[in-house]
């Protein structure tokens, strides 16, 4: 079973996700509305939150590790799975250069609300994180998913909407602590 304790770390030798073409539909395509339970509080409706920002950068991320839990067996074996501590931390870590390249950003999983808001409280993320346990979004977008210890989780996919379309999608996301670097990157070269 893999170590619990040190989620902020990749581990060497981490399975390479490729690309199956599960995400190549999506540029293009609307956020829906939906809403989802935030760790702010509330709900945030995806489709008005792409229609005030200027630019909306939608991380998905398979799950954080939660304290004292083992993660799944054989997880660090998934293609993409391992490193959403390092993925969600990275985001935090460029929010202040995002922001000046005009996006805000939203991070979403498909674990329950109270992980996610212990998650953002532990590592004092600045910008909502969505619950999105009935995997709601996967069904709107046809978003890639996989199934691992009992749970269907999606697959690391990152969506860059403007005027509420999706513009750019990257995916897969490998490795995810440099992600929020390449959707900085770019912005910048497009801004």
């Amino acid at each position: 079973m893999s170590d619990v304790h040190d989620f902020r770390r990749l581990p060497p030798n981490l399975p390479i996700p490729v690309d199956d073409g599960a995400a190549d539909h999506l540029p293009g395509m609307e956020l829906p509305s939906l809403a989802l339970p935030s760790t702010q509080g509330g709900t945030l409706d995806l489709a008005e939150l792409a229609a005030e920002a200027f630019t909306l950068v939608l991380y998905v991320y398979p799950r954080t590790g939660v304290p004292g839990e083992v993660l799944p067996e054989g997880w660090d074996e998934i293609p993409g799975a391992r490193g959403c501590t390092p993925q969600n931390c990275a985001f935090r870590d460029h929010r202040a250069q995002l922001t000046v390249l005009g996006a805000d950003v939203v991070g979403l999983s498909a674990q329950p609300l109270e992980h996610q808001r212990e998650f953002a409280e532990r590592e004092h993320m600045p910008f909502p994180l969505l619950a999105d346990p009935g995997l709601e979004l996967a069904a709107a977008l046809r978003l890639p998913t996989f199934d691992a210890g009992g749970m269907t989780v999606y697959k690391r996919i990152t969506l860059v909407a403007r005027g509420g379309a999706i513009e750019r999608v990257f995916y897969p996301v490998f490795p995810p602590d440099r992600n929020a670097a390449d959707v900085a990157a770019w912005l910048g070269a497009v801004s």
